[in-house]
């Protein structure tokens, strides 16, 4: 399945450089298996952003949205 995910970082400092905000969106093709892990490590991780980002440093509010594309 192809999907677009959307994802919105508020608040964020990156090497010592503060960021209003950052928004990344980009799609990939996955299946549900993929999107339910996703789902789950984003809800159930402390720090799941700044643990992956190499130079994140903190973020304030984040959102990641999982959106299906018609093909």
């Amino acid at each position: 399945m192809k999907v677009k995910f959307v994802l919105t970082m508020d608040d964020v400092v990156v090497e010592d450089r503060k960021i209003d905000q950052i928004i990344m969106d980009w799609e990939s093709e996955v299946d549900q298996q993929d999107i339910l892990e996703v789902s789950h490590q984003w809800i159930t991780t402390q720090n799941f952003l700044t643990q992956r980002m190499v130079g994140l440093m903190r973020v304030g509010e984040s959102s990641l949205t999982i959106e299906p594309l018609e093909e």
